[in-house]
């Protein structure tokens, strides 16, 4: 293995980077617990592109001799987010709720191939994403099942905490809402 090195683009130049990590998410999405096929990958095409425009949208890239090794993006909640209205359990209050654009950055994938796992990559991943944001927190969702235990580990380790069970779509499976206050 060569050096990994980590590559930031944002808006429009993440857009056209969509097949050099998509190889990695399919590979790594189609592990248990999420098992994606390929209409899962279309749909994740679709979203990502449409992701691609939103406010402060940013993707960071882990490359191993050229090769997408792992990758994370995310952007800023806008305050007609539906974010917080998924959550199901909880009814957090309108000052904890309340989104300004430039509130609370929302991690949406973080990912990381097998054969490069327990690295620190996605902890590089991690802080790359965030280095230079000037927001009061981080969120993000992430599976419950057994099989995402060291991610829940990582995040916890990263300073987050669960703040309620979100649902997002009808179909879509729950989620742990986990945030990070930055200040």
């Amino acid at each position: 293995m060569a050096e990994v090195t980590y590559e930031r683009h944002a808006g429009p130049q993440a857009a056209g980077q969509l097949d050099a990590f998509l190889p990695a998410y399919e590979e790594v999405y189609v592990e248990p617990p999420y098992c994606e096929g390929p209409r899962d990958v279309a749909d994740f095409i679709d979203h990502y592109q449409a992701q691609t425009q939103r406010p402060g949208f940013r993707l960071v890239l882990a490359r191993d001799g050229g090769e997408v090794v792992g990758f994370t993006f995310g952007y800023y909640l806008t305050p007609d987010t539906h974010w917080w209205k998924n959550l199901q359990d909880v009814e957090l209050p309108d000052a904890f709720t309340r989104e300004t654009g430039e509130r609370t950055f929302v991690i949406i994938e973080l990912a990381v191939r097998k054969p490069w796992r327990q690295q620190g990559i996605a902890a590089a991943l991690h802080a790359r994403l965030l280095e230079g944001l000037d927001v009061e927190r981080v969120t993000l969702t992430m599976r419950p099942e057994p099989e995402a235990a060291p991610a829940q580990a990582a995040y916890e380790a990263w300073g987050y905490r669960k703040v309620g069970v979100s649902h997002p779509w009808e179909e879509a499976p729950y989620y742990d809402c986990m945030v990070r206050e930055l200040r």
